[in-house]
């Protein structure tokens, strides 16, 4: 499978859920996307929890987690 874009997914706007990034067209928190699958959801069981989300959506704040860890020293991660 090929690593989906999560730029074409996430978005960050101030008056969108105080600036939390969030999948696009939704008030959904990438937090609560991967809070999910970090609780021991399947992406299927987090599609099915919040239908208007795609596989797309749940493996783009996946993606973008992954980003943040890699680029973020605080967290591990090299710049």
């Amino acid at each position: 499978m090929k690593r989906v874009r999560w730029q074409e997914h996430i978005v960050i706007e101030p008056d969108l859920h105080h600036g939390d990034p969030c999948i696009k067209e939704t008030r959904i928190p990438v937090a609560m996307v991967v809070g999910s699958l970090a609780d021991g959801m399947t992406p299927a069981e987090t599609q099915e929890a919040y239908p208007q989300l795609s596989m797309e959506d749940i493996f783009a704040a996946l993606a973008y987690t992954a980003e943040i860890v890699r680029s973020d020293p605080a967290l591990g991660g090299l710049r």
